[in-house]
């Protein structure tokens, strides 16, 4: 049975890596193996059966195999943390079944593929998002020289910067890199055949709504699961999958190393230090600090580090400090540490800004792996604010107010002390300091508008009583180069829009921002638009307010970005601060769209993709291709026809191009339920949508 997850995250084992006795820390689960083929069958399936069979006596799992996919049944299924997916190929469940273990991925399984179940379920849109990418050919049983990107994740932590092995070796249609987290690469100059080119993914993990998705591409030969290492790739993948090992499996791109091995623009400040071997820093003595001293970052950034304590330890991650010449304390006195401690207490304890802010403890405990396991940190810098994720997790989000600190600086790891055993790999950083974050409040002229000191708020104010025809001016911004404008934003008003302009309150408009009621004055939301025409190096800049009404809403702070958006996926807000809704999280074409409040799930998480938005794996589609007012709004396998189309306008509507009408919600209604529709564009507030940011 799905036991509970938090309780399971919990028990999770430390440091599991082959197929080694099992540790009294994972609490007995369950896996299906299911090997059914309707193509090509391979041999090597009875000894990757045999080895999950060995893997699970040995570390607490029961596993049935089978290659009836009558096994694939809502009620059936819900006895199974994880299912693997042993070597499947071609189309091995019908319609009933797909639907059945659809839902049941969605809904919080796991899926653990090997190796030709890239080549099954063609098509099956779902099962392609599931597996990650589809099998496109592949040369000769040959050696390899596999390389391991992530050596933090349960299935790969174990394995040497450089596996070499012998298997029969993928090439896939796509690569999965943009919608997967890729753990390991096939190097093709190591060997004859690839297709892929430099970025070759064999190995990778990600999630589906509640689901968890392992991939790997190794195991057609019957040796395979004799290897150790494969082995422990397995059981990672299963574990990982079944709950019982955490992992970041959030796509990751556009990260440059500060630490991978060499510790080129690294120093120490204070007492103690790090060794360094096999592209890991461990800790010794202390209390020491060592930071990267090759830059500074602003005030944009996404840090990720993988670290692992041993026992009861303490360490940390600093950011936001000057530089400290050999003086450890600078970092704690003016900067904010990211503690690495799970037993303190809760102010001083894993996750938690040190001394200033505590983190989610249940979501921390949910995230975490125990000592001796390893854990990823990303810590996200935006102006003044820090988010920090465990584990792909989110667990902090603290603001700073202390005018004795500011988020720019440098960045850097401690040593404690003696006994303080921690251990860290893969420190990288995705600088977007180029964006300029600006406080609104701080303009340098205005009409109408105030400062208003309010809860919440990044540096404790934000820009209020907006009313139609209000403007704040800004001088000398450095915007040259941004193609993005995103803004911080409250109402319990009518909303309205902000409209970018540089020269002067009537000069050229460089894009139009919704701003929806947010749900309440204590409700944040981001905003976003895109810009054209905007003038290179500095400028002086007018943000104008229109809208309906009075009290329209206030302005945190805003950015003009340089550098994507990690993501582009999230709720689309409409009406009273209410979610574009899937009914009933349905994936079959035709499932109604709706408004309804906003609840955090897949039914509700919709990604931009060129024209089109997308949630569960299908688009977001006008019923026929119609163009009446009143047709309906539905979800439909993506198609790339015009009844796809959207096109975000400067007043916040959605015009679908093909029928010149917008996205509205009937009736100007909002209730929970209420549909959408296509209708004759009119401005009101049924037609106002915001965008994930």
């Amino acid at each position: 049975m799905r036991r509970t997850l938090l309780a399971a995250a919990l028990l999770v084992a430390a440091g599991t890596l082959v197929a080694a006795p099992a540790s009294a820390a994972d609490a007995p689960y369950d896996v299906l193996v299911f090997s059914k083929t309707a193509g090509f069958r391979h041999d090597s399936i009875p000894a990757g059966i045999q080895a999950v069979r060995d893997l699970g006596a040995a570390n607490n799992f029961t596993v049935t195999a089978t290659e009836d996919a009558t096994a694939f049944t809502t009620a059936n299924l819900a006895q199974y943390e994880a299912v693997v997916f042993m070597s499947t190929t071609g189309d091995v469940l019908d319609d009933t079944q797909q639907a059945a273990f659809e839902s049941y991925i969605r809904g919080g399984g796991g899926y653990v593929g090997v190796h030709a179940a890239a080549d099954t379920e063609y098509t099956w849109p779902f099962y392609g998002q599931l597996v990650g990418a589809w099998f496109a050919g592949h040369p000769a049983i040959q050696p390899v020289n596999s390389r391991t990107e992530d050596r933090a994740n349960p299935a790969t932590s174990h394995l040497p910067q450089v596996w070499t092995r012998t298997d029969e070796l993928y090439n896939y249609q796509t690569n999965p890199r943009a919608s997967a987290h890729v753990l390991a690469t096939l190097d093709e100059s190591s060997y004859s055949g690839g297709t892929m080119g430099a970025d070759h993914p064999i190995t990778w993990c990600k999630t589906i709504d509640a689901g968890r998705s392992f991939y790997t591409g190794f195991g057609h030969t019957q040796e395979s699961y004799a290897d150790g290492n494969f082995r422990g790739e397995l059981l990672g993948g299963i574990r990982y999958a079944a709950r019982r090992a955490q992992a970041d499996c959030r796509p990751e791109t556009g990260y440059t190393p500060l630490y991978n091995g060499s510790t080129t623009g690294w120093s120490q400040a204070g007492p103690g230090g790090f060794t360094n071997a096999d592209a890991t820093l461990s800790s010794t003595g202390g209390l020491g600090l060592f930071w990267y001293s090759a830059k500074q970052f602003g005030t944009s950034y996404s840090l990720k580090a993988d670290f692992r304590i041993t026992g009861d330890s303490n360490s940390g991650v600093y950011v936001g400090f000057p530089n400290p010449g050999n003086d450890p304390s600078i970092a704690i006195n003016q900067g904010y540490e990211i503690q690495i401690d799970a037993t303190d207490t809760p102010e001083h304890t894993t996750g938690a800004i040190y001394n200033f802010q505590s983190a989610d403890i249940a979501a921390r405990d949910a995230a975490l792996n125990p000592p001796g396991a390893w854990n990823t940190y990303e810590i996200l810098v935006e102006g003044q604010r820090i988010r920090v994720y465990l584990n792909g997790s989110l667990i902090n989000d603290f603001t700073n107010t202390d005018p004795a600190r500011n988020l720019d600086g440098y960045v850097g790891i401690q040593n404690h002390g003696t006994g303080d055993q921690v251990s860290f790999r893969s420190i990288r950083i995705r600088d977007a300091s180029g964006d300029l974050v600006q406080q609104a409040e701080t303009f340098s002229s205005a009409s109408g508008v105030q400062p208003y000191t309010k809860a919440g708020a990044h540096n404790g104010q934000t820009l209020g009583y907006i009313e139609p025809g209000d403007w704040a001016a800004y001088s000398g911004l450095n915007i040259g180069g941004a193609t993005q404008f995103r803004a911080r934003v409250v109402s319990g008003g009518p909303g309205g829009q902000i409209q970018v302009r540089t020269g002067s309150t009537t000069g050229p408009i460089l894009g139009t921002v919704n701003v929806p009621n947010t749900g309440s004055w204590d409700t944040y939301a981001d905003v976003s638009t895109a810009l054209t025409g905007v003038p290179a190096g500095t400028a002086n800049v007018y943000l104008t307010f229109t809208g309906t009404g009075t009290g329209l809403f206030d302005v945190d702070d805003f950015t003009f970005a340089k550098t994507p958006p990690a993501t582009v996926a999230g709720p689309v807000r409409g009406l009273a601060g209410k979610c574009l809704d899937v009914r009933s999280a349905g994936t079959a074409d035709g499932t109604q769209i709706q408004l309804y409040t906003c609840n955090g799930t897949g039914a509700q998480s919709w990604t931009v993709a060129g024209q089109t938005l997308r949630a569960l794996g299908k688009c977001l589609d006008v019923a026929g291709g119609g163009t009446a007012d009143g047709t309906k709004i539905q979800l439909w396998t993506c198609n790339g026809s015009g009844a796809q189309n959207w096109a975000a306008q400067a007043d916040g509507s959605l015009r679908n191009p093909q029928s010149g009408k917008c996205l509205d919600v009937a009736g100007g209604a909002s209730a929970d339920g209420t549909v959408v529709q296509l209708y004759t564009c009119n401005g009101t507030s049924a037609q106002k949508w915001t965008l994930p940011a």
